[in-house]
């Protein structure tokens, strides 16, 4: 449930449900980044190719357009243009052709139908209070017939990304073969190596403001062009960007339609490409090690030294200048130092004029880490939270069969033992 929200001006809550929709709009569009678009600045190229290995034009086939009905999903929910998933999967003989048309007109054309631009907004909570709207996560559902546009424009970006290698491979969201686990296990790899040894190990989490939904538009334009995308698909991703609108839903009532002026929408299937690619030189000339999950960012440095702490400051100044250059902010409150090790110098490191707080726990990509390194407070969390789901079924569930019990156990209990298993429990 979504709701009551809390309303300073009224001293109390609000619960009508489109009340809560036009409250949680109004929140969600008060976060947009206001760019300055009389300084954009120059991004260093990651793409070094001719011209003619640019990505500049996409044509789709009536095959390409039948493979991505195929994979549509029966059970995805459809956007405000009312067009279910079902419809183009049980005609697509009928429509694949005309879509086809209707894309490559789009891509010649470098324009996108204002269908495609609008989104109903559901509002996912994350923690904490429920009568707090920062504590509900956008997610944009958008019309399929778009998004399957989308998913062929991502296709070509990712086709060309790999081939020219062009992700840095500190970056491990949304990329193939990559993952959750990949990323723990490669960043605590290297802190473990360290910290075998007796080196004290700083480790900062970062934490990005509302990341995807700040992303100034030019300057991202500006970075797909740093990476060989340009001519008419970045014209085209130009237009696809440019007079969005929202609205959000609440138990079928809706708010007023508001513009999307920043950001690249959560639930898109181009939004995860595109921020990557936007935050891809985020550590460029910095000298610790950093690891990233989409915006989900942190950072060890080895810190026998005061001179190695200040290297570790050194790096996280040039995150903040990449921050402030490119118009993101960090949530400088949530971001947090994990000090390891005994003979660990406890460093004061600080962030736009403000210190970090330190940190002995912390829950990392859902996994909770500690200072010790020890797995054993993750270990007791996940079975403490599968009893739990055991319980609810041994209550809630009548018919014990195992046909009935078997899917429960797999699909309420077993995640919670086997998320990330291999970092937590490796043995």
């Amino acid at each position: 449930p979504v709701g009551p929200l809390d309303d300073r001006a009224i001293k109390g809550a609000i619960k009508d449900d489109k009340a809560i929709a036009e409250k949680l709009n109004d929140f969600f569009a008060s976060v947009f980044t206001a760019e300055d678009v009389g300084e954009i600045p120059e991004s260093a190229p990651s793409f070094v190719g001719d011209e003619s290995e640019e990505l500049s034009r996409i044509e789709v086939s009536l095959e390409e357009v039948l493979e991505q009905i195929e994979k549509l999903n029966v059970n995805k929910s459809l956007g405000p243009d009312g067009i279910h998933p079902r419809v183009l999967k049980e005609l697509k003989w009928e429509i694949a052709e005309l879509l086809s048309v209707v894309c490559n007109l789009s891509f010649k054309s470098a324009s996108v139908p204002n269908d495609w631009k609008v989104a109903n907004v559901t509002p996912i909570f994350k923690r904490g209070s429920r009568g707090d709207p920062g504590n509900y996560r956008p997610v944009s559902l958008t019309s399929v017939p778009g998004k399957l546009v989308e998913t062929i424009v991502k296709n070509k970006i990712v086709k060309h990304v790999e081939e020219h290698n062009l992700l840095d491979k500190s970056q491990h969201g949304f990329c193939k073969g990559k993952s959750c686990l990949t990323n723990l296990l490669e960043f605590f790899e290297g802190v473990n190596k360290h910290a075998d040894k007796g080196d004290p190990v700083d480790i900062v989490y970062l934490d990005f403001q509302k990341a995807f939904d700040k992303v100034p538009h030019q300057r991202l334009l500006c970075k797909l062009h740093g990476h060989g995308i340009r001519g008419k698909v970045l014209s085209w991703i130009e237009n696809w960007l440019k007079d969005r609108k929202q609205r959000v839903g609440i138990n079928g009532k809706f708010s007023d339609w508001r513009g999307v002026t920043s950001g690249v929408p959560q639930g898109s299937v181009l939004g995860p490409i595109l921020f990557n690619l936007f935050i891809n030189d985020l550590e460029k000339g910095v000298s610790s090690e950093v690891v990233k999950f989409a915006d989900d960012t942190k950072l060890f440095r080895i810190v026998k030294t005061e001179a190695d702490c200040e290297g570790l400051q050194e790096d996280l100044t040039k995150l903040s200048d990449w921050a402030t250059k490119w118009q993101m902010k960090f949530n400088v409150d949530k971001c947090k130092v994990m000090h390891i090790g005994k003979n660990n110098p406890n460093y004061t490191y600080s962030m736009m004029g403000a210190n970090l707080a330190t940190t002995n726990q912390e829950r990392d990509l859902g996994v909770i880490v500690d200072s010790s390194l020890k797995t054993s407070t993750e270990s007791a969390a996940s079975v403490k939270k599968a009893n739990r789901m055991l319980g609810i079924i041994r209550k809630g569930i009548e018919n014990k069969t195992q046909n009935i019990l078997l899917p429960l156990y797999k699909t309420m209990v077993r995640p919670h033992l086997e998320y990330c298993v291999q970092m937590w429990s490796p043995h």
